[in-house]
């Protein structure tokens, strides 16, 4: 069986670069340097997960609210353990 895990974004969008801001309550909030026009914002926020949890972008993608800044991202193929594991190691 092939495991999926959930994580659910705040994102900022326009910010003068993309980062990690706070884990915390099980919310992941994030600045995104692109602007959030014609799904871009969405495409770097996929790019960058991709790059902190080491996995392909094919791996991730958007269950929940693609419109909405809060979101709901899921991760094929890594347990909610693993993804909480490389979130936590990221705020050190």
């Amino acid at each position: 069986m092939e495991k999926s895990a959930r994580i659910t974004v705040r994102v900022q969008p326009n910010a003068k670069r993309t980062e990690v801001v706070r884990f915390e309550d099980g919310v992941l909030s994030i600045k995104v340097a692109a602007p959030p026009v014609k799904g871009k914002a969405n495409q770097a926020l996929i790019a960058f997960l991709s790059d902190i949890l080491g996995v392909s972008r094919s791996r991730l993608s958007i269950e929940k609210s693609a419109t909405s800044r809060v979101k709901v991202i899921a991760v094929e193929g890594m347990s909610q353990k693993e993804v909480a594991g490389r979130i936590q190691g990221l705020q050190t």
